[in-house]
This record gives structure tokens, C-alpha cells and sequence, in this order.
């Protein structure tokens, strides 16, 4: 169940403007999301991003959409990102675990982490890096998807499992991004 470089897939889940206000703790989450984009780029892993009825919630928050040079957002209107239009062509067939961050940990992170896992995916909950707008729904969708089999990670476990050894110029770079 350790993460391996060679078959994650980060996906960050609609953390978009609209949620600003109402989501617990959005700076840090959206902070945490953040430094996982970073670290999947210097990482070499594939990095998926979907945005929730943007015409109505806004885009992906720029503290995050900074690090996405080059990578597609993508749109949708279904809650689980499994059914949005390019998601599953963008997880490629050999990228069988699926490191899962965003808002809303009850909603749209879980029925992604659900559908992920009736796939036959390994699904990795960033704990650190999913909210909803009250901690009884965010512990909720946490507890649920736990329950459903996926496992719950931390922004530093998942970046450590998938770096595997220090004294790597890729370690100087996840070891910066996580101070």
C-alpha cells in the first residue's frame, strides 16, 4: 500500500474560489493541496485537476493554479471526477493508485474516491489536504471513504513514500516545499 511514483496519480479535486469563505481551514488546506502539485511535478507524477461547474463557483484558487503550467482542468458537472469528460483517459492504465486531495471531502471527494475504488483503484485520501464547509461532514466523508477502503495519508507521508530516499536532488526540492 506504499505510494510508488510509477503507478500515482495525483488528483486534486475542485478547489475552487467559491469555497473560499464558507470550506474549515481553506488556507491550509489549499496550502497543503499546493505543495502536493509542486511535489508531483518534481516527482514526475501525473498531476489531474477538475473544477466543479466553474461558470458558478470560479476557477481552481490561484495559490494552487500557479503550479498547473500546462496542465487541463477539467470541467464537470457530476460530483465523482471519474464521470468528468477526460478524466479517466487522463489516468493512464498503469496509474492504479490515486492520491486524492480537494473540497468537498463528503461530496465530490468521496464519490471519486468511491467510483475509484468499485474500479479497482488504489485510492490515498490526503487528510491534510481535503475539507468540506463543517468538520462533522469533512470527518463524515473522511470516515466514509476510510471505510470504503481507501487509506489516509498526510501531505509529508505521501511525498516521502513516493521520493524513497534522501540525498537526491529531488529530495533538497520535496524537503524545501515541506518547510
Amino acid at each position: 500500500m506504499k505510494l510508488d511514483r510509477g503507478r500515482a496519480a495525483l488528483a486534486v479535486i475542485d478547489v475552487q474560489e467559491a469555497f473560499r469563505p464558507a470550506v474549515l481551514e481553506f488556507d491550509r488546506v489549499i496550502a497543503n493541496v499546493a505543495v502536493l502539485v509542486q511535489g508531483a511535478r518534481v516527482l514526475g507524477v501525473p498531476v489531474l485537476v477538475t473544477e466543479q461547474y466553474p461558470k458558478g463557483l470560479g476557477e481552481t484558487v490561484p495559490e494552487v493554479a500557479e503550479h498547473l503550467d500546462g496542465i487541463e482542468r477539467l470541467q464537470k458537472m457530476s460530483f465523482s471526477a471519474v464521470a468528468a469528460n477526460g478524466f479517466p483517459a487522463a489516468l493512464e492504465n498503469e496509474r492504479d493508485q490515486v492520491l486524492l486531495c480537494g473540497i468537498e471531502a463528503h461530496v465530490c471527494v468521496n464519490q471519486t474516491a468511491e467510483d475509484l475504488l468499485a474500479a479497482g483503484r488504489e485510492v490515498h485520501v490526503v487528510r491534510d489536504a481535503v475539507s468540506s464547509r463543517t468538520a462533522e461532514n469533512r470527518e463524515l466523508g473522511v470516515h466514509k471513504m476510510e471505510h470504503s477502503g481507501a487509506t489516509l495519508t498526510s501531505v509529508e507521508t505521501a511525498l516521502f513514500e513516493l521520493l524513497r530516499e534522501a540525498g537526491t536532488p529531488e529530495f533538497k526540492e520535496i524537503q524545501r516545499l515541506i518547510r
